[in-house]
């Protein structure tokens, strides 16, 4: 590693180290058994570009010995200033970890920097963006500790997510005088309960926005984040001026948490990266460091997107991290470098949008920003239906994709009840104009009752959606997708799917799918709960199902596969390189009996075809950087890997 490099600003920044302890009032060994030895050997291993160590987590002790605020009395050395000595010395940036909304030692000490919940109770844990906790502990603790350790800038955690509605006298004062309204409400169901959560996620942004502005003013190059914001947490266009974008995904289950982060964050446009967990756990057991191979599979799906990668790991409470640990750190790193220049910054090349509906989110819940829970189920089922038919596909919101509409061949639609006007006239408009659209659940439908092509009910069925017990059909087989169906007889449409009542296909046939014309496009619907029941049930049949109504709408996707349904594909450019990533997610650890993973079947061959107006100067495969052989002809070029393990990507040029 060179020593005299400069850190590079986390734009730049590939691969990243994050460590974090969460001080508390019991710790009796913090930093004790640190050394710049011990941080010098990882580093020399693992060749991070930053490192996030702890700096005050969510029981708000500091493991700094700061004057501002609550130190842990368990300090025994400053493990900051020694991570700090020696980043510098190996030119890698030194960010903290720190807990903003959430500090639970602040409210204990400070009853009134608590956010009041419905019934008039101080929060034991979340501070009141009304309150004074931002201007009193956190502005001037972030300005000590980055001037005490010249950091290069915060990662702010508990934040978004853990922000809760406030009922404390400032909040509801504040919501009084910017709106006139005095009977504030406590429930869903009250006058104005949605402009009252609308008003403290404004509230929100602008106590993000109030550090953010400080800290940059205060430190020149300090960069900053908070956690989870502007990812489908916080699905919103970015007006707050955070640097980057991050978040932890889901430390089970993980490979299908980043599918989803992954492909939203990167429509953002912001620099970003995702962090996986380097552990895991079983059903009451302890947590577990994941091995290698499963956090490469991990890492595949964030590289695939155009994103940084880091990886989370707690150290002793003493600050030790031992060898065996930074083989591990070292070998995902070494995987992450091999494709980085092919992976890191790149572009998507549009094929099949995936709507992120916000508006439908938003008017449902009750929280102020996720996670979400089941009202994401529809948008990972489609998603995940998607990527095991092979479609390269992108997730963005409605401002998002407002903007890009006429980039897309394809856009779909999950289960929802309620998009903004402007953009349901824009997506009438882009169909009208050639563009394909897809539209799924029986609430989602009645949005486009005038261009489906069909009557709502049927002799046998009402005109209202019914909960009903339906199997679907594809490939001469059925599967349950159960739910709550939109009876509808086709008018000026054709039916592409049907479905009955029981495993006896001679009897109680339905239409299931239709596809329209609708000025120079098409408008394909689904009229059952599909994305819903695909998140919970993953049903080959299901899948088989969509695609057979995917295939009206897009019938010459740029790249066609030949392969099982576990490989994901992803569409990037880079320059004049066209890049085709594609990820092995056999094997991907689900279920949490099986935490920890240490076998992915390879996928032997993969057959691809790319349709390419001209023959390719010379393909490619990384990272073994080795030409590959390759057929092309009338416009189609074609290409078999005889193996693929993890991740590779073949390029184009």
């Amino acid at each position: 590693m060179n020593q005299n490099k400069k850190p590079l600003s986390r734009k730049d920044a590939f691969f990243g180290l994050h460590f974090d302890l969460h001080p508390n009032k019991n710790d009796t060994q913090l930093g004790e058994h640190l050394t710049e030895e011990m941080v010098a050997r990882l580093l020399e291993q693992v060749c991070p570009d930053y490192v996030q160590y702890d700096c005050k987590g969510h029981a708000g002790y500091t493991g700094y010995p700061t004057r501002i605020g609550w130190p842990s009395p368990g300090i025994k050395k400053d493990s900051l200033a020694i991570w700090r000595k020696v980043t510098r010395q190996y030119g890698v940036g030194l960010f903290i970890h720190y807990s903003g909304v959430w500090d639970s030692v602040a409210v204990e000490h400070h009853p009134e920097w608590a956010r009041i919940d419905a019934e008039g109770n101080p929060d034991k844990n979340a501070t009141s963006t009304f309150g004074p906790y931002c201007e009193e502990l956190l502005i001037p603790q972030l300005k000590e500790v980055a001037e005490a350790y010249d950091l290069n800038g915060v990662w702010v955690d508990g934040d978004c997510w853990a922000v809760q509605v406030d009922f404390s006298p400032a909040a509801k004062e504040a919501f009084t005088r910017a709106t006139g309204i005095k009977d504030i409400p406590t429930r869903r169901g009250e006058p104005h309960w949605a402009e009252f959560l609308e008003f403290q996620r404004h509230r929100f942004k602008d106590y993000v926005r109030k550090y953010a502005d400080v800290l940059h003013a205060h430190k020149s190059g300090f960069e900053i984040t908070s956690n989870w914001m502007y990812s489908t947490l916080a699905p919103e266009a970015v007006t707050v001026p955070i640097d980057f974008i991050s978040g932890d995904f889901s430390p089970g289950a993980s490979v299908n948490s980043a599918r989803m982060e992954a492909r939203y964050i990167q429509s953002t446009g912001m620099p970003w990266n995702l962090m996986a967990w380097g552990f895991n756990q079983g059903d009451n057991c302890a947590w577990t460091l994941k091995s290698a191979l499963q956090l490469k599979q991990e890492a595949s799906v964030v590289l695939s997107q155009g994103g940084g990668f880091q990886i989370y790991y707690n150290p002793t409470r003493a600050g030790w991290i031992d060898d065996w640990m930074i083989q591990i750190m070292a070998e995902v790193a070494n995987f992450c470098r091999e494709r980085q220049a092919v992976s890191h910054k790149t572009e998507s090349v549009p094929q099949v949008a995936l709507l992120l509906p916000s508006a439908s989110i938003y008017d449902k819940t009750d929280r102020l920003f996720g996670p979400w829970g089941a009202l994401l189920n529809p948008v990972h089922g489609v998603l995940h239906a998607l990527l095991e038919l092979h479609y390269s596909v992108d997730v963005l919101a409605e401002h998002q994709l407002i903007k890009k509409l006429a980039e897309y061949p394809v856009v779909v639609l999950p289960e929802c009840h309620l998009l903004p006007e402007d953009f349901l006239s824009a997506l009438l408009d882009y169909v009208r104009n050639g563009g394909q659209l897809l539209v799924i659940g029986a609430d989602t439908v009645k949005l486009f009752k005038d261009e489906l092509g069909v009557t709502f009910g049927c002799e046998e069925r009402s005109n209202q959606p019914t909960e009903t017990t339906t199997y679907v059909e594809a490939d001469g087989a059925l599967a349950w997708l159960g739910g709550v169906w939109q009876a509808v007889t086709p008018t000026t449409s054709e039916t592409a799917g049907k479905r009955y009542s029981t495993h006896d296909t001679r009897r109680e046939i339905s239409c299931a799918a239709t596809v329209n014309r609708c000025g120079k496009g098409q408008v394909a619907a689904i009229y059952g709960p599909l994305g819903n029941v695909h998140q919970r049930s993953h049903y080959p049949v299901v899948r088989k199902f969509l695609g057979k109504v995917m295939q009206r709408l897009f019938p010459e996707p740029l790249v066609t596969v030949n392969s099982p349904s576990c490989l994901d594909v992803s569409l990037r450019r880079s320059g004049d390189k066209l890049l085709l990533h594609l990820s092995n997610m056999a094997g991907m650890q689900v279920a949490s009996q099986y935490a920890v993973i240490d076998f992915i079947p390879s996928i032997i061959p993969v057959e691809l075809t790319v349709r390419l107006a001209e023959k390719p100067k010379e393909v490619t495969l990384v990272p073994e950087d080795q030409k590959i052989a390759y057929d092309w002809s009338d416009g189609k070029l074609k290409i078999v890997l005889p193996e693929l393990n993890i991740h590779n990507v073949v390029v184009i040029q």
